[in-house]
């Protein structure tokens, strides 16, 4: 029966009649049997387990040495407070997990100490020797640390059964950033009742206030992956609050310990030598070179750092991942993956992209400090680039050219208002050398209203003086006109202020979310230390959604769904696009199965044409049988323009992934991904493009690592290679030494020459060591 049906109704009135009483009574015998029997909500459905919400601990100082190598026989452990009483919050509410897990913690004055004992069957315990920061797949443990108590930064550190670090930094505005690196011990072993993990934390690897008492936000995760990807904690969780740092415990009793000022040095050797295919398709091999780098960071106090960085080495050891890009007219966001960006990496990020680090592309000369004292917190960055990108937005597509030299300072402040509330401001400024500049400032927060109801807002405007030099772009854009044809395209010395604005209101609760927001840039906004590829339109949406959970079902685990729709206007007031969609997931109690569904439908207007009738159904699913596999893939079918053709298109986007672990040492990751379309009308091919890559790697010793990249993109018929030695003492000090390889498919009419053939390459080795003083 569906809803509004007259015979709902009428069933309704019935019970409201007087002989209607016994129904009731029976709706609510039912109603209290259900509540009653549902191990879920039932009071006293574990026994005598109950919950601890915001538990607390005070710890005192270890009796002795601690040894880090898994074994737990040190007197230091002796007398240590112990947390146990873990709660089940996925997918269990609150209940009690099948497993027991206890956490020992303890200090002296350099270092925080905690150990673990997980309780399980060692056969099924979940563990491979693999790269940091590569265990988020396997069993693993988490110490939550918020040090200022204030929810608005914490450190996660990680360990996997074989005592793999992991580690991440959260913050309440921008989530967990995986990039973050601290250095910290950790040593594990899989046992006869499960498995064990030691950690050494030291106290010069975090902030916190310089107090004679410390009174840290902590708790103690624990992931259990199997069947589904159970998870336990020491703090008991009310899915009514979204802010997670709010519902940790507390640990206190840490005396006597002082904030880190101290100076560490990183220099580096760099050498590489490169070649590459010239226009005689002869190879020239160019000479061997030699480069000095030095990095300085110093802890002027526990609130305040300072790091600089002289002739920086910050290329990337590993290509990024090629993307499906035949269809779009924009430019593609790669991820930052370079690690002088982390300090302060959660300060600089807004809900606009107002700095994308990457836009400093080839640094000479860089410069950070970062200051945290209570709520309020301050960034400044300083580099002077050698190659420097402009990208060039526009109403429906982007263009980006290299500029030369250029100096960019960047400051961000922020005031916490308390639990996930904060207040901040940013400015932003890029100065080429021979005139041109692009300068940015505004303000931006985030309102926490309850528990649930968050309120979020940025007003920015920006200031353009442009580089006046015709040649960088392309003739077309010296004719090309915009906002009301006040300005050309190109890149000829013109000055303009613009503006960007965002507001969101949602709330998120136990079993449902809806939400709305509103996005606006001017056609004369950029950002040209961020990342803003496209302006000229305001945008409003709208969503709504909710979850049903399973508590005692054996085969399903949740399910949600949703629905949000959109509409887009130029600033002109003419609507560019507008769409719904409708989407729905469901989770199994197998293999950590889940698959994904939507459906989209949506009106755009794009090159001048109005495209109606555009929709798209899209299947995913993921999944994870075991340890030595898991995967998913994706596959989508529609009616979509196809932009650089400007007509209608029946496309079609396919892919496949896999993680292969044959042995606990060595991870095959491999993904295919293809795209296609064909005219709606003569079904001519309009375009396509294939990529696929497989990365595989051996993980010889905790310090020692080696790799192999394969990666094939038919649209530029090129096949990359790239294998890496690696040895790794802790996230700083590390050797590399690799190569990189390109070849590409020629053919005599456009290149002379056919037949795969090495058109670029490089070989390169590092050395770098941390020294802290």
């Amino acid at each position: 029966m569906s809803i509004g049906d007259p015979q709902d109704g009428m069933a309704m009135r019935d019970t409201l009649r007087p002989n209607g009483g016994k129904t009731v009574l029976r709706i609510l015998f039912l109603i209290l049997a259900a509540w009653v029997l549902h191990p879920g909500l039932a009071a006293g459905a574990d026994g005598d387990y109950t919950p601890v919400y915001h538990p607390k601990l005070k710890i005192s100082r270890a009796a002795g040495p601690i040894k880090i190598d898994g074994e737990l026989q040190d007197p230091g452990w002796s007398g240590a407070a112990k947390a146990d009483n873990f709660a089940e919050h996925n997918p269990g509410d609150q209940t009690k997990p099948e497993v027991k897990t206890e956490v020992l913690i303890t200090y002296d004055d350099d270092n925080l100490y905690v150990a673990w004992l997980c309780y399980d069957d060692p056969d099924e315990v979940r563990a491979s020797f693999c790269e940091r920061d590569q265990i988020f797949s396997d069993d693993y443990v988490i110490l939550c640390l918020d040090t200022f108590g204030e929810a608005t930064l914490a450190y996660e550190i990680s360990s996997n059964p074989y005592g793999v670090p992991g580690d991440l930094l959260f913050s309440s505005a921008n989530g967990e950033d995986i990039s973050y690196d601290m250095i910290y011990e950790s040593a594990g072993r899989i046992t006869d009742f499960g498995w064990v993990v030691e950690m050494q934390i030291p106290f010069t690897g975090m902030r916190f206030p310089d107090r004679e008492e410390q009174v840290w936000r902590v708790d103690f995760w624990r992931n259990r992956p199997r069947e589904s990807r159970y998870q336990y904690s020491w703090a008991a969780y009310d899915r009514d609050e979204n802010c997670w740092p709010c519902q940790w415990g507390t640990v206190s009793g840490i005396t006597g310990i002082k904030p880190s000022a101290g100076l560490e040095l990183l220099p580096a050797v760099i050498g590489h030598q490169s070649g590459s295919l010239n226009d005689d398709n002869r190879f020239d091999n160019n000479n061997i070179e030699g480069d000095l780098a030095l990095g300085i960071a110093y802890d002027i106090s526990s609130e305040l750092t300072a790091e600089g960085t002289v002739n920086p080495d910050f290329s990337q050891v590993e290509s990024d991942v090629a993307q499906i890009d035949v269809n779009t007219t924009f430019a593609l966001f790669y991820p930052e993956r370079r690690p002088f960006f982390q300090e302060g990496s959660d300060l600089f990020d807004t809900y606009f992209n107002a700095l994308y680090t990457r836009s400093i592309n080839d640094p000479i000369l860089a410069g950070k400090t970062t200051w945290r004292k209570g709520s309020n917190s301050v960034a400044f960055l300083t580099a002077r680039d050698d190659h420097s990108v402009i990208i060039l937005p526009f109403e429906e597509s982007s263009s980006f050219v290299e500029n030369g030299k250029s100096v960019s300072n960047i400051v961000r402040a922020r005031h916490d208002l308390g639990e996930q509330s904060h207040l901040g401001l940013i400015a932003t400024d890029r100065r080429f050398n021979g005139g041109g500049s692009g300068s940015l400032f505004g303000v931006d927060g985030r309102i926490r209203l309850s528990a649930s109801d968050a309120f979020r807002f940025q007003v920015l405007a920006s200031h353009t003086e442009e580089v006046d030099n015709l040649a960088l772009t392309d003739s077309s854009f010296n004719v090309t006109r915009f906002d009301d044809d006040k300005h050309t395209a190109g890149l000829d010395g013109e000055k303009f202020w613009g503006h960007g604005v965002y507001a969101g209101l949602s709330r998120d609760a136990r079993s449902y979310w809806f939400g709305g927001e509103y996005w606006e840039r001017s056609p004369t906004f950029r950002a040209d230390n961020g990342f803003e590829p496209s302006n000229s339109w305001r945008l409003g949406s709208m969503w709504v959604g909710g979850i049903k959970r399973f508590d005692n079902s054996k085969i399903l685990e949740n399910v949600n769904g949703s629905v949000d729709f959109a509409g887009k206007w130029n600033l002109d007031g003419v609507k560019k696009d507008e769409w719904i969609n409708l989407s729905a997931q469901v989770r199994f109690r197998a293999a950590q199965t889940q698959i994904h569904s939507n459906l989209l439908w949506s009106g755009e207007l794009f090159g001048g044409i109005q495209f109606d009738d555009i929709w798209q159904a899209h299947t995913c699913f993921s999944t994870q049988p075991g340890q030595a596999i898991n995967g998913g893939g994706h596959f989508n079918y529609g009616h979509r323009i196809a932009r650089w053709d400007l007509v209608m298109g029946k496309e079609i986007n396919y892919g496949l992934w896999a993680d292969i672990r044959p042995i606990d040492r060595i991870l095959v990751s491999t993904s295919f991904n293809s795209a296609f379309s064909d005219n709606l009308e003569t079904d001519e091919r309009l375009f396509s493009q294939s990529i696929w890559r497989t990365r595989l790697s051996l993980q010889v010793t905790r310090e020692l690592s080696a790799r192999v990249v394969l990666q094939y993109n038919d649209r530029y018929d090129g096949w990359d290679f790239d294998p890496l030695i690696t040895y790794r003492l802790n996230p700083f000090s590390i050797f590399y030494i690799g190569s990189t390889h390109d070849f590409r498919d020629l053919n005599p009419i456009d290149h002379g020459r056919e037949g795969w053939t090495l058109t670029n390459r490089q070989y390169f080795l590092k050395i770098q060591y941390l020294f802290q003083l």
